[in-house]
């Protein structure tokens, strides 16, 4: 029996028996990949191997930018700043039918874009728009569906920490172009999401917002200007060759700490928190990303990707049809997977097959980007789902019927930023990143 089925189907056993007994997923994918690894291996080799490839799994500077994102989206998070950008997002929102829903969208937009994640962007906007929205007569199935459907744009508008896994995992694809290839796609993102609050709210009659004399409009853009300067500076400094990705994500959190301190939402007794906080997010994703190369590697070492390449190969010779199908495996994959193992496992999968078929590395990550966005709002895994259940008070039952209409239409984006690769590569271009 070849190989590469053999193993297959051991690592995709061992990996479904783990996840069902309750296992976690980071343990899960370790587990059976050294399982795996077993079978066709002698067990000091086995164990050899597994060792040397979680150590060289993180022993990478690049991945350092992920810890000091976070360290400062929690800086964020906790300091204020999300506040300062839910105000410039109501008046960004304007007098629109649902202008809460629309604040709630640019919010989302605004501080995952900054925080990198879309966890914090649920967590901090959703928790202080759900109230107000309540209180405004808006259904709260309707602002949770909003707050959910909206948050993962976040992490295609840059800085993104899983756009740098991607990099990593890709091989050294740009981080500076992946995170200008993230703008356009992050803004359709959140432009489809508040196309369908704008017509369920006009059919609802949700009010509008009060208008706001000149000097609070004023006053609420120059409060907002210093938060959006931390994305002028780090993106700005990481695109011109000031600083790398790295040393960019090092920038943000001594920004953010200072901004902060200037605004006086955090004190030096807060940062313990923050840091362990930080910290014990960061262990997860090490220990993830550790795990994930030896799975890696066994896929790697059998040959599994080439023949699942072969296998969808096989099927059509329509570069079109073979994108589709990709996509569905990644939805798929999307409703059963978080976020950061899906684009581990899948990215050395999927990706020869993309750039065989004449698709930029640099859009195939959007791509499948996008895609796990996309998973992070949908049962039964879905994270940002989660997170927008609890801040808006809302059971996941209560609120999958009005998430199906923002569902459908960011499917819809999505094959849009598959079939035109102008969407994701004309702003790296204009740079001059690609």
């Amino acid at each position: 029996m070849d190989i590469a089925l053999v193993a297959g189907l051991v690592l995709l056993v061992v990996f479904i028996i783990l996840l069902v007994v309750g296992i976690p997923i980071s343990v899960a994918i370790g587990g059976s990949a050294v399982v795996t690894m077993l079978v066709i291996l002698p067990f000091e080799k086995a164990a050899f191997v597994s060792a040397q490839r979680m150590f060289a799994g993180i022993d990478s500077f690049s991945l350092l930018a992920l810890p000091f994102f976070i360290l400062a989206g929690n800086i964020m998070n906790t300091g204020g700043i999300a506040l300062k950008l839910i105000n410039l997002a109501k008046l960004i929102g304007g007098r629109m039918p649902g202008a809460l829903a629309h604040a709630n969208v640019v919010g989302n937009m605004l501080f995952g874009s900054i925080s990198g994640s879309s966890i914090a962007a649920a967590a901090a906007v959703g928790g202080t728009m759900a109230p107000v929205q309540e209180k405004e007569g808006y259904e709260k199935s309707f602002s949770a569906a909003v707050n959910i459907a909206s948050a993962p744009a976040g992490i295609l508008i840059p800085p993104s920490g899983p756009l740098i896994l991607y990099s990593l995992v890709s091989g050294g694809t740009s981080i500076a172009a992946l995170f200008m290839a993230g703008y356009l796609p992050g803004i359709i993102m959140g432009g489809c999401v508040m196309i369908v609050a704008f017509i369920i709210a006009k059919r609802r009659k949700y009010p509008t917002a009060p208008k706001l004399m000149m000097n609070e409009k004023v006053k609420v853009v120059l409060e907002s200007i210093p938060s959006l300067m931390l994305v002028v500076v780090v993106i700005g400094g990481i695109v011109i060759g000031a600083f790398t990705a790295t040393e960019g994500a090092a920038v943000a959190v001594l920004y953010s700490l200072i901004l902060s301190f200037c605004y006086r939402t955090i004190k030096i007794k807060d940062l313990y928190k923050i840091f362990l906080d930080s910290v014990i997010m960061t262990s997860i994703i090490l220990f993830l990303i550790a795990a994930s190369s030896i799975m890696s590697w066994v896929m790697a070492y059998t040959g599994i990707p080439n023949a699942i390449s072969n296998a969808i190969m096989s099927v059509s010779d329509n570069k079109y049809v073979i994108l589709l199908i990709i996509n569905v495996i990644l939805l798929g994959v999307g409703v059963f997977m978080d976020l950061t193992p899906a684009v581990l496992i899948f990215t050395p999968i999927f990706l020869p097959i993309a750039t065989h078929l004449g698709m930029d590395p640099i859009q195939f990550g959007i791509m499948l980007i996008f895609n796990m966005g996309i998973g992070n709002m949908t049962p039964p895994v879905g994270s940002v789902l989660f997170i927008g259940c609890g801040v808006g008070n809302v059971s996941i039952e209560e609120v999958v019927k009005p998430l199906m209409p923002f569902f459908l239409v960011l499917i819809l984006a999505l094959l849009l930023i598959t079939y035109v690769p102008w969407i994701s590569l004309i702003i790296p271009k204009i740079c001059g990143l690609m």
